[in-house]
Parts: C-alpha cells; sequence; structure tokens
C-alpha cells in the first residue's frame, strides 16, 4: 500500500497532478485547493489512499493526515465513494467538516455534488460518535463555539467560505443571543478586515 509519496509535480490534469518520484510517475487524484495551490516543477509531499479495484488502482492525496483520516473515515459510509468524500473535503477544512457533523449539520454537506439529502444525514448519524471517540471534538468543542448552523449558512450565503464565518462569529460577543444581531456583528469584522 502506498501512503506517502515525496516528489516533483511533472503535470497537472483537471482533478488530479502527476509526481515523479525516483523516476516514476504517479497519477494522484488530489483536492481543487491542492491543485490550484501546486505549480509544476515544485516539491510536493503528499499522504495517499490507495484504492485498488478490479479494473484500476488509484491514488489519493492529501496535504495532511487529518484530511487523510477524514477521507478514509467518510469513506466507511455507504454510498460515499472517493470522488464524493474528496468532494466534501473541497467545501471547508478538515476541522470545519468534523464540527458540522457533531453540530448535525448535513445542509453543508449536501452542497457536495452526488451527496443527497438523505446521504449527508447518514453521514452526520453514522460520523458523529467516531469523530467525537477519536478525539475530533475536542479542539472544537474548546474553541467555545455556540453557533448555530444558521448563522454560519447566513453568512456562507454572503460570499465568505466556512473558516471566514465561524472565525468571525467566533469574535462576536457572548452576550448577543439574537441570530440576526449576531450575523450583524459578525459582517461588521468581516467588513473591517
Amino acid at each position: 500500500m502506498i501512503s506517502f509519496l515525496r516528489g516533483r509535480l511533472i503535470n497537472k490534469g483537471i482533478n488530479y497532478v502527476i509526481l515523479e518520484t525516483h523516476d516514476l510517475g504517479y497519477r494522484v487524484f488530489v483536492g481543487e485547493a491542492l491543485l490550484n495551490d501546486s505549480k509544476v516543477g515544485m516539491e510536493l509531499e503528499l499522504y495517499t489512499h490507495q484504492r485498488i479495484k478490479e479494473d484500476a488502482s488509484d491514488l489519493y492525496g492529501f496535504k495532511s493526515i487529518s484530511d487523510l483520516e477524514l477521507f478514509e473515515l467518510l469513506l466507511t459510509v455507504s454510498g460515499v465513494g472517493p470522488k464524493s468524500a474528496l468532494g466534501v473535503l473541497n467545501i471547508a477544512t478538515a476541522s470545519d467538516i468534523q464540527e458540522a457533523i457533531i453540530r448535525g449539520d448535513a445542509d453543508l454537506l449536501t452542497k457536495v455534488a452526488g451527496i443527497g439529502k438523505k446521504t449527508a444525514e447518514r453521514l452526520v448519524l453514522e460520523l458523529k460518535n467516531k469523530i467525537i471517540r477519536t478525539g475530533g471534538a475536542a479542539m472544537i468543542l474548546n474553541s467555545g463555539a455556540t453557533t448555530s448552523g444558521d448563522e454560519i449558512d447566513a453568512l456562507m450565503s454572503l460570499g465568505y467560505s466556512l473558516s471566514e464565518a465561524r472565525s468571525a462569529l467566533n469574535l462576536v460577543d457572548s452576550t448577543l443571543i439574537d441570530s440576526g444581531a449576531r450575523v450583524k456583528a459578525a459582517l461588521k469584522s468581516l467588513v473591517r478586515k
């Protein structure tokens, strides 16, 4: 099983990179963020997941172990294949996705092509306890995040990323209880940046 690759990026495709290491070229499927940040000729290190099927042996690459672990966790859910799992990692960071799953926010996951409402709800149901057991919740719950999914969705509908929305809402005065007021306060901090 190929678990890690280090080499020079020699080509890029729509959803993959070709990495040369020790005179061998490996085609590795990657997420949009990694693909956009990578330039031909640069040195790249990837943690990989190898998927072997009857007719193919595919590699999926990630910049961090946490992304790889979440990808593999997503694959444990019935109906979620590698392309859908990679799509989930394209919408937000691994910690943001874990936070959404712990909060029970299936709506975030429905933004991925190929994942409908039922699959998203199954993802949340099956993965929530696994993420909490592995300690993924400790960082999220200790951050003091008291934001609701609706507040985050409101900011995301205005074009902000999940990370930006969560960060802005975490800066809002904790005495504000009304969701509308919290979103307005978060918007003020986002506009100042």
